[in-house]
């Protein structure tokens, strides 16, 4: 310390002039910032390879996990889409889309390789580490570096972040492609042109072929700008958002439309999970705004000449004419399915779909017990966002609120909101005067 410092006044008393923190430079800020999301991101990956490794001779769960796992066997050895969802099917002879594309295709190559359950269970795996350090620079984009650090601490051990990363699922796909559609959003609101509105048009459209459901996120992301830019401005470069969007799904659209009888979106699932969420075991009781597989044609087998385009229209003519039958209850099950996506109804059952999908029963209720926790944080966080931002955000957050309401309650759906939860808290948790003052030194903004 500078021994010529003049002295400060205290309380009325001199004081020696306290010495200055050491300043660091940007270069040296940038460095330590992605040296410590590194070892964060080695740390959770250490344990998603040891929870990998567990599994080495654990069989696939029948249900998705099996139909993921057929599929993009048959498409590794030339079958492509042919049906895999059940044992009652000619696997690799009919045609098949009970899901989008994308998680199959993304699994086929390990597909060729000995022990190919195995090397999917591990694809899945690497797409859960890569999560990581992507969420912390959509974190530091949101807030900062101290934001973007804890961001991807807190997603490294969140239960909910990392559940899905050994099982043969959509859901760590589904997390990482939020995480990209939210970074695209983020340019493109910073920017307003057209390259970067093409970019998110084709980004939302590649996520919608992993879950459709994300395709909602064209039209709410094309808001952006809306009050800021001027009307024809922002209306061409939202269209153009939309279009992109439609423009990237049509070619499995139009190949579909050349494989089954009857007409097929995204997938032959819809039918399903409208009939499966709207039937009396999800309409009163425990199973109230769920999903039940025995609410599906009561296991019969598939009738005889149909395929599975038109079990889905026949499937959501049913789920509809019950729904009407039953319209002065659809508020109350809609509430029940808000109410168990948050974890704050039907927790049995919740808990009852995720161990039949291989999710271990500890991991479950420390995921919950975490929601619970972080959840509310993550309010207060994403409110202390900047408000242009905010919305970009809470995008996925609207999304997964508009299905939940749609369709039924559960951890499945509510995937997208997670690395919100993740944001938010890591926003409210850098707010604390105490974090700042300890993360000042090397990642003040």
């Amino acid at each position: 310390m500078d021994d010529d410092a003049p002295p400060v006044a205290v309380d009325g008393e001199l004081h020696a002039r306290p010495e200055p923190l050491p300043t660091t430079s940007e270069p040296d800020r940038d460095r330590l910032f992605r040296a410590y999301v590194g070892a964060i991101t080695l740390t959770g990956a250490a344990w998603r390879l040891l929870m990998l490794i567990s599994k080495w001779n654990v069989p696939l769960a029948y249900g998705d996990a099996w139909y993921y796992s057929i599929q993009a066997s048959n498409n590794a050895h030339g079958k492509w889409f042919k049906e895999a969802s059940g044992p009652f099917q000619n696997w690799g002879v009919l045609p098949g889309a009970e899901h989008p594309p994308l998680t199959s295709i993304v699994l086929s190559p390990a597909s060729l390789l000995s022990h190919p359950q195995f090397w999917q269970r591990a694809t899945i795996t690497l797409l859960g580490i890569m999560l990581i350090p992507l969420i912390a620079r959509l974190g530091r984009g949101i807030g900062g570096r101290s934001v973007g650090v804890i961001a991807a601490a807190i997603a490294a051990v969140y239960p909910n972040i990392w559940l899905s990363d050994s099982l043969v699922m959509s859901e760590t796909l589904l997390l990482l492609l939020v995480v990209i559609v939210l970074l695209a959003a983020m340019r493109y609101r910073a920017r307003m042109d057209i390259r970067s509105a093409v970019v998110l048009g084709l980004v939302i459209g590649i996520a919608g072929h992993a879950r459709s459901e994300l395709l909602i996120y064209a039209p709410l992301f094309a808001l952006i700008g809306s009050r800021a830019q001027p009307l024809v401005l922002w209306a061409k470069r939202g269209a153009v958002v939309v279009v992109v969007t439609i423009v990237s799904v049509t070619p499995w659209i139009v190949y579909n439309t050349s494989r089954f009888n009857a007409f097929v979106l995204m997938s032959t699932n819809e039918g399903s999970t409208w009939l499966g969420a709207n039937c009396p075991l999800t309409y009163s009781g425990p199973g109230m705004g769920g999903w039940n597989l025995e609410c599906l044609d009561n296991g019969v087998l598939p009738r005889p000449g149909e395929d599975t385009s038109q079990r889905s229209v026949r499937r959501r003519h049913e789920a509809v004419t019950y729904t009407l039958a039953h319209k002065l209850r659809v508020p109350l099950v809609v509430a029940a399915r808000v109410l168990r996506s948050a974890d704050l109804f039907g927790l049995n059952e919740n808990v009852r779909a995720d161990l039949g999908e291989e999710r271990p029963r500890w991991a479950i209720r420390t995921g919950i017990a975490s929601w619970w926790v972080l959840a509310p944080m993550a309010a207060l966080g994403v409110w202390r966002v900047r408000r242009g931002l905010r919305y970009v955000v809470l995008v996925p957050a609207i999304g997964v609120l508009a299905v939940t309401v749609a369709f039924y309650g559960s951890h499945r759906l509510r995937v997208p909101i997670e690395p919100i939860v993740v944001l938010g808290a890591a926003s409210f948790v850098a707010s604390l005067q105490s974090v700042r003052r300890a993360v000042a030194r090397f990642t003040s903004e």
